[in-house]
């Protein structure tokens, strides 16, 4: 699976989310800005967005995935 594939698949199911999408073959990591998983848990932001990647995972085409998110505004006025 190539990243572009990872970032369209992500982008398309939650609105008003970037992802930056960074590795290849079956390992990636994610740059989530997204204000609509902002009230969520640290915990359940991930499995948000395990549950998008689970048929890709399930299957081998993504083997480890690691993530970090922000805020629009924390991703804007980042150092």
């Amino acid at each position: 699976m190539q990243a572009v594939e990872v970032k369209k698949l992500i982008e398309a199911q939650l609105a008003d989310t970037q992802v930056e999408v960074d590795g290849e073959g079956c390992n990636f990591q994610l740059l989530v800005i997204s204000d609509s998983l902002a009230a969520l848990s640290p915990v359940k932001r991930q499995q948000q967005i395990y549950a998008l990647l689970n048929e890709q995972i399930a299957d081998g085409s993504i083997h480890a995935v690691s993530m970090k998110f922000f805020t629009r505004e924390a991703w804007d006025n980042r150092p």
